[in-house]
């Protein structure tokens, strides 16, 4: 994972959208433990305490649960992982229309050109 150290967003967020995008991927597996506070921060040299921040945040999220003395868990929840998906989603086409008009698009232009380039069935 790379972080941008001289962006806006504060690592801790850079993070936790890793993960999120890493769980609706099914790179991270409902029921999978997660790395350790400090097994994760050692991996991507960061504090670990903003890691136990990033923890603390996806857990009140649902996206993971703590088992005392084993360690913290993917949840198996489809819902809330589609939901996540869903939301992703949603927020990755709303900046993809806002930047298209921003650049001088219009509605039908924008549909025109992802027809066009549209690979799927």
């Amino acid at each position: 994972m790379e972080l941008e150290l001289n962006s806006k967003e504060p690592i801790y967020l850079q993070i936790i959208a890793h993960i999120k995008k890493k769980i609706v991927s099914g790179e991270l597996k409902g029921g999978e433990r997660v790395l350790s506070v400090r097994e994760y921060a050692n991996e991507i040299k960061v504090n670990p305490n903003t890691i136990q921040k990033v923890y603390y945040e996806l857990e009140n999220e649902g996206l993971i649960y703590t088992q005392r003395g084993i360690g913290k868990f993917v949840t198996e929840n489809e819902d809330k992982i589609n939901s996540l998906r869903q939301e992703l989603f949603n927020e990755t086409i709303d900046k993809f229309i806002e930047d298209s008009i921003a650049l001088g698009f219009t509605k039908d232009k924008i549909l025109a050109v992802i027809n066009e380039r549209y690979k799927g069935d």
